[in-house]
């Protein structure tokens, strides 16, 4: 068994000017990364800008990565790093942005390389990449992956590098800002890594100590976060500072979980549902929640994902992410060709300790 945890975190209120030395201590000028507007309005990007001016660092931003990025434009930002001479990247926001940013940094460090080279299996340099989270899902803040959309296959897939993150700067007060739905899909995403380390072929009990911390957390605001979708409907509820750093602090050791065992089937399920059907990653892993819990053999194993989350059953965690998300309906076309899919990826069938087949695939649909 192994712990292997390289990235330096600091979790607190105004982490990152508090600790804008040890940020500027990764290169002398950065690329930003981040996307058109939140980074703005919760104030994550100019608090970046002013640590990184207090220590005489340059920056330059590149503020135009999309939701579930592309090879396109991690190749546009590459081209904008080398033109002016960056020597570390900082992604600012959701996963998009934090998964972008790695993907570039390795891109930048290889300036003579096509994009090929993210899904090619090579050992090669990175520039340094520090993470400043705006959600509390993806964990990409302590993770090595880089997870991108590839259009010419219609689907979304992790680049074949693992790249850790140096610094890792994690203020709830980002999350203020975000939208009700934002909050919820990104939280199901943390819950999902969760579920799908602890019940993993790599799982051990060392790396299962991560998911145990984060399902404790969530049990310990799933009500808050049912709240969350109850606040549409009544104007004046809010959640406390102490609920934002808990989501924080969940999406985190859940980051930590799968990056020690990687995700499983759900995810991989969700990724056309994101491409064809637009649905939030958070939202359509969840999906498939309820079925794999449902399916999995190990079952003693799955009543301790329950009892950490504090439900007493698979019906009733159904119930709650059904009330929590709403149902999605996929179309027969997608379910069969996602199933089909899947049943061809290796990667995601070699993290299922029990034998696959389509048949049982198709009861993770709901």
């Amino acid at each position: 068994m192994q712990i292997y945890m390289p990235t330096n975190v600091y979790f607190g209120s105004n982490c990152v000017v508090n600790h804008r030395k040890e940020l500027a201590a990764l290169g002398n000028k950065a690329l930003l990364v981040t996307g058109r507007h939140s980074s703005r309005v919760n104030g994550s990007l100019e608090d970046v800008k002013n640590a990184l001016q207090k220590e005489e660092k340059g920056c330059v931003v590149f503020d135009g990565i999309e939701e579930n990025p592309s090879i396109e434009t991690v190749m546009q930002a590459r081209d904008l790093g080398i033109r002016e001479g960056v020597d570390f990247v900082v992604g600012i926001g959701g996963g998009s942005p934090m998964d972008a940013a790695k993907a570039i940094a390795l891109m930048i460090a290889n300036p003579g390389e096509s994009e090929a080279l993210l899904y090619e299996k090579r050992e090669l340099p990175s520039l340094p990449v520090a993470e400043v989270p705006t959600t509390a899902g993806t964990g990409s803040e302590v993770t090595p992956y880089a997870i991108l959309t590839i259009h010419a296959r219609r689907t979304k897939q992790s680049i074949s590098h693992k790249i850790y993150p140096r610094l890792a700067l994690i203020d709830s007060r980002y999350l203020k800002t975000a939208s009700l739905n934002t909050l919820i899909d990104t939280a199901v995403d943390a819950l999902a890594h969760l579920i799908e380390s602890y019940l993993n072929t790599n799982a051990n009990a060392y790396n299962r100590m991560y998911s145990e911390k984060g399902l404790s957390l969530f049990s310990q605001m799933r009500e808050e976060l049912m709240q969350c979708r109850q606040m549409d409907r009544e104007p004046g509820l809010t959640l406390s500072d102490t609920v934002f750093d808990k989501l924080m602090q969940m999406a985190a050791v859940a980051g930590m979980a799968i990056t020690h065992t990687g995700t499983s089937l759900p995810h991989g399920l969700s990724y056309p549902v994101t491409y064809e059907m637009g649905v939030p990653h958070g939202r359509a892993v969840g999906i498939f929640l309820p079925g794999f819990l449902n399916c999995y053999e190990a079952k003693e194993d799955v009543q301790a994902v329950l009892d950490g989350m504090g439900f007493a059953s698979v019906e009733s965690f159904t119930e709650y992410l059904d009330e929590l998300l709403g149902k999605v309906e996929i179309s027969e076309d997608l379910w069969k060709q996602d199933v089909e899919m899947i049943m061809g990826n290796q990667a995601k069938l070699k993290n299922y300790p029990f034998p696959m087949d389509e048949d049982t695939l198709y009861q993770f649909r709901r």
